[in-house]
């Protein structure tokens, strides 16, 4: 009997100790275990970059020695961007917004031709090359989603503005020596504004249609049209603008929702000019204090 209450004894101790053991052992799994994962595992936090290829383009940026100076940087240099010291306060991702983003202010410096400085991406066919561009019979397409997350307000309360995509003229070197002009330099056939929330485009309209094939490469041939806004209001969210051209009309749109079609006298005769497109953040504005950011999530150009 002694021996039985003894072998008992034994028996209950080492299952106790079994228990205390196993419960020490799941007591120190569940610390170690995050709580979302014990309910739900844990999201990890996500990281994107951009859908957007500089190998095409080049970047100004409001730094430099003053009006005509304003510093740009063109392949293969800008493809390094996140690296740069003199881009990164101006051209930076957002890696929680999948978005590259383009800082301006008022500085001093500017391009030759403008009051305004800018964070833009200047469209280049050949990298590192301004001379080669396309014309409306080659064709062009651009399509760039992008937003307005942040900027300043005048003096009156309403939010400056900034153009975020343009086609810019261009001479060649011939036309630029027949009217005996410094530089290349051609108006912008299309300039797409964030204005107070909404999209506004304006395009350029010929003062006189009779002008002579000399006259018309001279800006001062060139007028604003009155403009067009879009319905819809973006506000700071994102939204998608789409330019296809081609000869003798231009056609640009919102959200594949709204469409603006150009196919006048002046549009079919722009087709004299060079063109390159231009997106990002040139803003229009010297008021003391004024900034503004612009995101761009996806560009894409074909031609």
């Amino acid at each position: 009997m002694r021996l039985l209450v003894t072998f008992l004894c034994a028996f209950l101790f080492f299952s106790v100790e079994c228990c205390f053991a196993q419960i020490q052992e799941n007591s120190d799994t569940v610390e170690n275990v995050p709580a979302q994962v014990r309910k739900k595992k844990k999201k990890k936090k996500k990281y994107r970059l951009p859908k957007v290829d500089l190998s095409h383009w080049k970047v100004t940026i409001p730094e430099g020695s003053g009006k005509g100076g304003a510093i740009s940087v063109a392949p293969p240099e800008i493809l390094d961007y996140a690296n740069n010291e003199t881009l990164r306060p101006y051209m930076y991702n957002d890696s929680s917004a999948g978005a590259l983003v383009f800082y301006a202010y008022p500085s001093k410096a500017t391009t030759a031709n403008t009051k305004y400085s800018r964070s833009e991406l200047r469209e280049q066919m050949e990298p590192g090359n301004d001379n080669v561009n396309w014309t409306f019979a080659d064709g062009g397409y651009l399509k760039a989603k992008m937003s307005v997350p942040e900027i300043t307000k005048n003096s009156d309360g309403k939010p400056h503005r900034t153009i975020v995509v343009q086609i810019h003229g261009r001479l060649t070197n011939e036309q630029r020596d027949l009217i005996g002009q410094k530089d290349n330099n051609a108006p912008p056939i299309l300039k797409v504004y964030w204005k107070e929330g909404k999209i506004r485009v304006k395009t350029k309209v010929l003062k006189s249609k009779s002008v002579s094939a000399e006259g018309i490469l001279h800006e001062e041939a060139w007028g604003d049209d009155e403009g067009r806004t879009f319905k819809e209001e973006v506000g700071s969210g994102k939204f998608l603008i789409e330019v296809k051209v081609s000869d003798g009309k231009m056609v640009v749109s919102l959200n594949k929702n709204e469409f603006f079609v150009y196919d006048d006298a002046s549009m079919r005769r722009w087709g004299v000019f060079e063109n390159y497109f231009k997106v990002g953040n040139y803003f229009q504005t010297r008021d003391k204090g004024a900034y503004a950011k612009v995101n761009l999530y996806e560009l894409e150009v074909s031609h």
